[in-house]
């Protein structure tokens, strides 16, 4: 029969060892000092000074015990900031999104600081609007989304107008070394270890920063030495918003952050108990790590989501390239169901080429924009126009039938014909526009475009500024 394995045997830390001893000397005198003391009273009698003595024992020992509960108290509160922080940057290194970087903080932040509510307030992409998500730690309870003015973020901050909550600063720095039970080998594994002490350096950088702690050496703090303006600013603004998020939802008794990216303030991070009590060291750490976090996640997710966006956009035009008109089609060929129809435009400026020879590429370029920006114009909502390449363009018609493919052909070539470029010195442009819709359901898309390009030669041959239907 094979012995079960055995696993390494950790050795103690030392930290742990000096603190046993320090226990077992302590002990040891405490127990000595009370067999000395009741000698002396079984010797003597009862004086007064053994009695004091005996008391003074006692009230030490009690005095010791409560001191190793405290001290139990600290680093267990210190293991389970660890373990939080620890949660927050593996949650947060699965992220991709903004929408995913909020779910994986809002969870631990909820367990990790006691709040009652936790709202994640950011400025949504590509809109000139904040907006909030509320996570209640009820379970059970469905999370909430409202909309807030833009201004909470952008607006002129005026320090007199941002009410005063909660502002105690805090001196804390964070220390990370007891052991964490995990997996059964009661100790937190390298890499949350190497995680939470990265988030306990970032939490007391940010902090600097904000001129809540003061740097090694620093003189004390006065009014002759404020805050880093960066760190009020955003302070003030957290502080905005979160009377803003307290107004909307009930709140009561908030805390609050700033997330912020490389072009500056994106929102904050709110916490929210019911209970009037302030709020612990550890909260407060936590949240700033959070949001320091949360933040370095979110300007990634935001740098490749404009980095997909520039990969799958004309830059001349600012229509989809033709990559993503064809990654669209691909997509929506595994998508379709049986009673989906699809169709193409395959649109192309006439006699370009001779229009760039005359008046050079500069306004041919100006040309290609304002074709796009009418061909964008009088297309469906649910269409997708594209620049194909070229003065070609194309648009992907979503569930039309032959007669709608026409009329929106019609439409793109009606709004590119009154274009007005007499600024560019051009007395107009026209297009012709070949269309194609599916025959069957499963028509592949690239069938549609051959079928459309076909259409669109037609309509060259017979005198272009028309739509012809395949």
């Amino acid at each position: 029969m094979n012995e079960p394995s055995r696993l390494p045997r950790q050795r103690p830390d030392p930290q742990d060892r000096r603190i046993r001893r320090s226990w077992w000397l302590l002990s040891g005198s405490f127990l000595l000092l009370c067999l000395v003391a009741a000698l002396r009273i079984a010797g003597d009698g009862a004086q007064p000074t053994d009695l004091a003595l005996l008391a003074l024992v006692l009230v030490v020992g009690a005095a010791a015990l409560r001191h190793r509960d405290a001290v139990r108290a600290l680093e267990a509160g210190r293991r389970s900031e660890a373990e939080s922080f620890a949660r927050i940057l593996r949650g947060l290194s699965r992220s991709v999104s903004p929408d995913a970087i909020v779910e994986a903080i809002v969870e631990e932040l909820t367990a990790g600081t006691a709040a009652d509510h936790v709202v994640v307030v950011r400025r949504r992409p590509g809109a000139r609007v904040l907006e909030a998500t509320l996570v209640s730690s009820r379970p059970g309870v469905p999370s909430s989304t409202t909309l807030l003015p833009i201004g909470d973020l952008e607006d002129p901050i005026d320090e007199r107008s941002v009410p005063v909550v909660d502002r105690e600063p805090v001196a804390i720095p964070i220390e990370v070394r007891v052991p964490v039970a995990t997996g059964g080998s009661g100790r937190l594994s390298h890499a949350a270890l190497g995680a939470a002490m990265r988030v306990g350096t970032a939490v007391r950088d940010l902090a600097e920063r904000a001129g809540a702690i003061d740097r090694p050496g620093d003189r004390p703090r006065d009014d002759a030495h404020p805050r880093t303006p960066a760190g009020e600013a955003g302070r003030l603004v957290a502080e905005r918003i979160a009377a803003r998020v307290r107004d909307a939802y009930g709140l009561k008794h908030t805390l609050a952050a700033p997330l912020r990216v490389d072009d500056g303030l994106v929102g904050a991070i709110v916490l929210s108990r019911r209970t009037a009590d302030p709020w612990p060291g550890s909260a407060r750490r936590i949240l700033a790590g959070a949001a320091e976090e949360a933040s370095a996640a979110l300007a990634r997710a935001y740098s490749f989501r404009e980095a997909e966006t520039r990969a799958s956009t004309d830059a001349l035009t600012g229509l989809p390239n033709r990559r993503y008109f064809d990654e669209f089609c691909g997509l929506l060929a595994r998508r379709r169901r049986a009673g989906d129809a699809v169709g193409v435009l395959m649109i192309d400026i006439d006699r370009f080429k001779a229009l760039n020879d005359t008046y050079g590429h500069a306004t041919g370029d100006e040309v290609l924009r304002a074709v796009g920006g009418a061909i964008a114009s009088a297309v469906r909502e649910d269409d997708v126009p594209a620049r194909y390449g070229g003065e070609e363009f194309a648009v992907l018609l979503r569930n039309p039938d032959p007669v709608v493919a026409v009329e929106v052909g019609e439409r793109v070539r009606t709004a590119v014909r009154t274009l007005d470029l007499r600024r560019l010195g051009v007395p107009g442009v026209t297009v012709s526009v070949g269309a194609a819709v599916a025959h069957v359901p499963d028509q592949p898309v690239d069938d549609l475009i051959a079928e459309a390009d076909r259409a669109l030669y037609e309509a060259k041959r017979k005198g272009r500024d028309r739509v012809v239907a395949a």
